[in-house]
């Protein structure tokens, strides 16, 4: 399989080098020719014309790694094409064009995927078996931690769901196996965050989920104290004891008795790109395709609507009709 690249930039030298090492590069697309100089003496195709290169040069997929304003029209140039993608998140920070893009997906059966890779991480995939097992029983409550200093030049408005809480979001439907049913949250920026207008930094929030389960969140990307990692510190209480993931070490508790569970086998281990080229190959729908994923930006969409009205929002998932993207 080979894919066309979109976009060369910080991210999307990352997914470069990837797309280049398991030999699946067809060419790369970016508006900005300096970004050229980065493939070195590499012998890829590169276009500064993303139509050019989709009709120029045959590919299996394409990886959209532009800046998020972009993400729709290269998704949309790529569909037209019925070529599938792999997009980076957000879909869209448009909430309803991102349901538009699913849906299109959907109803032309175009593979679509966004790259959410948290949930690939091995210790979140340990911790997801220990839960499945009913390890600590049914799951009662959550509560979530995650605080970093991440300041970093955006050619856009920084908000700390979009950026990193959409993550956490997402961990959350994919332990739980349970979709939100009501929302209340605070999203602000503290004293002493950005300068930028309208910047969001810090986030409260309070969700509950389907079967009465309940998760509590806080997150600050302006954080001056002790940083936990990118996927946050994690307690997950059960009706048979409790596990905490913390600082990406999982601690099963029971009978007031702490166990470290270092034990990571039989678990998978492959990333976002491996995960979508074997969805491809099995012509299955990928673990976060578009369908999947639209859930999560539902909630982040609700949890904006909840901090900007300061009232307790019900989660309304849209409704998804035909074949899974």
């Amino acid at each position: 399989m080979k894919a066309i690249l979109v976009g060369l930039g910080s991210a999307g030298f990352g997914w470069y080098k990837r797309l280049r090492e398991r030999g699946l590069l067809a060419a790369v697309v970016d508006t900005d020719p300096l970004h050229k100089a980065k493939m070195g003496s590499d012998p890829f195709p590169f276009y500064t014309s993303l139509d050019e290169a989709l009709e120029r040069e045959y590919a299996d997929f394409l990886v959209n790694v532009t800046p998020p304003m972009a993400h729709t029209r290269v998704n949309l140039a790529a569909f037209d094409r019925k070529l599938p993608v792999l997009c980076e998140k957000p879909i869209s920070f448009d909430y309803n064009e991102s349901v538009e893009i699913v849906e299109r997906s959907i109803r032309e059966r175009i593979p679509f995927m966004v790259a959410e890779n948290y949930r690939r991480f091995p210790y979140i995939r340990s911790l997801k078996k220990l839960l499945d097992s009913g390890t600590i029983g049914l799951v009662s409550a959550i509560d979530i931690a995650f605080y970093r200093y991440h300041q970093v030049k955006r050619n856009y408005t920084v908000s700390v769901l979009d950026d990193i809480g959409v993550h956490h979001f997402d961990l959350l439907r994919y332990l739980t196996g349970k979709e939100g049913t009501t929302v209340q949250a605070k999203l602000y920026n503290p004293i002493g965050g950005w300068v930028e207008p309208d910047a969001v930094i810090n986030a409260y929030a309070f969700i509950e989920l389907e079967g009465g389960v309940t998760a509590s969140y806080t997150a600050s990307i302006a954080a001056r104290g002790t940083e936990t990692p990118w996927c946050g510190n994690w307690r997950i209480e059960g009706t048979q004891g409790a596990l905490e993931l913390i600082d990406t070490t999982i601690f099963l508790v029971r009978d007031g008795r702490s166990e470290c569970i270092d034990r990571l086998d039989g678990i998978d281990e492959t990333d976002a790109l491996a995960e979508f080229v074997a969805s491809l190959r099995e012509g299955r729908e990928a673990e976060t395709s578009g369908k999947d994923y639209l859930r999560t930006q539902t909630l982040v969409h609700y949890a904006k609507l909840a901090s900007a009205s300061g009232r307790t929002m019900n989660v309304m998932q849209p409704e998804m009709g035909g074949s899974p993207s």
